[in-house]
């Protein structure tokens, strides 16, 4: 990297987005041979975590659209991973249930994700680690309250 990179260097946008590129590329490769993707891990694994959510719940806790949530759970379930049930009370929404392929598909890849995360701590200590996830999170936070007001 240059140093004359327009102060880029410095902005925590760029450099979190590149880094998340390159995470989600590494998460991606490693689970290519399970055929599924990082975003539909993630919407699989909430949905093994907590049995029944709906859809707006998930979109939520991935941190998605609702669009897109949608779609992924389209994928999930036509790949027989997730299967979907209309809501009590609310005939517009569905409510989600994992299947035993996707139970089992999560058992055998959350090691994989685990081990993505055990390469990140190679390069900082855990405290760094813990304290990193902090800050983020706060970050993270403070980003919500902004866009919440626009």
């Amino acid at each position: 990297m240059t140093s004359n990179m327009y102060g880029l260097e410095q902005s925590l946008g760029f450099n979190m987005g590149i880094t998340y590129r390159k995470l989600t590329t590494l998460l991606q490769n490693r689970l290519k041979a399970f055929d599924i993707t990082p975003e539909q891990w993630a919407v699989l694994f909430q949905v093994d975590k907590t049995d029944g959510l709906i859809q707006k719940e998930i979109a939520e806790r991935v941190g998605k659209d609702k669009p897109t949530t949608t779609r992924i759970l389209d994928h999930l379930e036509g790949k027989g991973l997730i299967r979907k049930q209309t809501g009590e009370s609310d005939r517009r929404s569905f409510v989600v249930h994992i299947t035993d392929k996707g139970r089992v598909l999560i058992e055998q890849t959350t090691p994989i994700e685990q081990g993505v995360i055990d390469v990140i701590k190679q390069c900082v200590t855990d405290e760094e680690y813990k304290r990193f996830l902090e800050i983020l999170l706060r970050i993270n936070h403070q980003v919500d309250s902004l866009t919440a007001l626009e």
